[in-house]
């Protein structure tokens, strides 16, 4: 799996890098086809933003989330992020029946 990191009008700390990993090997045991992953964290006056682009053999999924500090948008985006794949692997496990 690769995973890119990228920061709009935000710097990226190790802490949060190391906390977006961690966060996403949840993901990563739910769906062995992860082909990449694009975090996107920004901040904007609202609070801060986090996005996702999963890339999965046959499928891309974007999933947003907005928090009020960094860690709380990352914690979200992971909680979606981690339904939509589920439900992802459901879909297929229904088609391929």
């Amino acid at each position: 799996m690769n995973l890119k990191i990228t920061g709009l009008h935000f710097d990226i700390t190790e802490a949060i890098k190391n906390h977006v990993s961690k966060k996403l090997e949840r993901i990563n045991r739910h769906a062995s086809d992860i082909i990449s992953i694009t975090v996107t964290l920004s901040v904007e006056k609202a609070g801060h933003k986090a996005e996702a682009d999963v890339h999965l053999a046959g499928k891309d999924l974007h999933v947003e989330s907005d928090g009020q500090d960094m860690y709380a948008a990352i914690d979200t985006l992971t909680d979606k992020l981690d339904r939509a794949v589920l439900k992802h692997k459901e879909k297929i496990g229904e088609v391929r029946n």
